[in-house]
């Protein structure tokens, strides 16, 4: 992502290249966290989960690969395509179209809060592919953060309001794509630029979702997209898979894969302040039902799972 930090070296060159991962991870997560409520106000009324994942897909391919050939003079491996191709299919295709079909059947405040786990299992990934070790807190912090996505997820099944079992279950199995898809690109970091990274993941991902995108694209009534609708779609190219994806890989490039997914624990808070203005600002039923004391203590309990990771173990 040098080209596009090049340009600000001239007010920012003193910041180091973490606190540039830092901040790009902050931008990436605030974005996300508005994404829940967001691309759920479109959909199924105005276009479908996987159609939604096609569009998203077929912009940013397009958005990657210029970028690329214009910026990035690189090529890769023949032996690296099989790793690519996993991160195309768990951090583009199946988390795409999990998470959106799973926002579309459930509440925007659960799915932040499953996202949360996202840190939890992207520990599991890392010990399992790039053998990092698993200290007494982070094994406390993870069955902490476990009961705590689980609990949320079985209580879906029986709240009132927008939540639902098998849309919270969508929400959980995304955030294990997107966690395994972490770890694996963390293990391509070191070889190529992030565009390079980044390009190869959607071509792959937009190679998924084609069969069965395409015809529901076209089914799509075009005709009855207002301004909010395209609008919506727009920030979710543009902001949610254009830039939130080059702030992650790019801060991806200068951290570990588990300070990368700690910052998701901004996205309920996020969540959580819409679905309030949404509740009490602009009187939405629907959404005022969605805040409740399980739903916070749900949060809490993932977030102290977190804590406890995040912890240096005492010798």
């Amino acid at each position: 992502m040098q080209f596009v930090i090049s340009p600000l070296k001239h007010h920012f060159g003193l910041i180091k290249d973490t606190t540039k991962a830092h901040l790009a991870l902050l931008g990436a997560n605030v974005i996300y966290g508005a994404n829940y409520i967001i691309a759920k106000g479109i959909m199924p009324n105005k276009i479908g989960p996987t159609a939604f994942v096609f569009i998203r897909l077929s912009c940013c391919v397009l958005l990657f690969w210029a970028i690329k050939f214009l910026f990035i003079k690189e090529k890769i491996e023949k032996k690296d395509l099989l790793i690519l191709a996993l991160c195309g299919l768990f951090g583009a295709a199946a988390n795409q179209l999990l998470f959106f079909h799973g926002i579309n059947l459930t509440s925007p405040i659960d799915a932040s809060i499953i996202q949360t786990a996202t840190p939890v299992l992207v520990l599991i990934f890392s010990a399992l592919i790039l053998k990092e070790r698993i200290t007494q807190n982070k094994v406390l912090g993870i069955t902490l953060g476990a009961i705590g996505a689980i609990f949320l997820i079985i209580y879906g099944s029986k709240a009132v309001g927008t939540s639902s079992f098998l849309g919270n279950l969508f929400v959980l199995l995304n955030a294990c794509s997107y966690g395994l898809y972490l770890v694996l690109a963390k293990t391509l970091m070191k070889k190529y630029h992030a565009v390079t990274v980044i390009s190869w993941v959607f071509l792959f991902g937009f190679i998924y979702v084609f069969p069965f995108g395409v015809s529901e694209f076209l089914n799509t009534d075009f005709e009855a997209f207002t301004t909010s609708t395209y609008l919506t779609i727009g920030y979710v190219v543009l902001f949610t898979t254009f830039f939130a994806y080059l702030f992650n890989i790019y801060a991806l490039n200068h951290l570990t894969p588990s300070v990368t997914s700690s910052y998701i624990y901004l996205q309920p808070v996020v969540s959580f302040l819409l679905v309030s203005i949404l509740a009490y600002v602009f009187i939405q039923d629907q959404y005022a039902q969605d805040i409740n004391i399980v739903k916070i203590l749900s949060c809490i309990l993932v977030a102290v799972g977190v804590y406890i990771i995040s912890k240096p173990q005492k010798k």
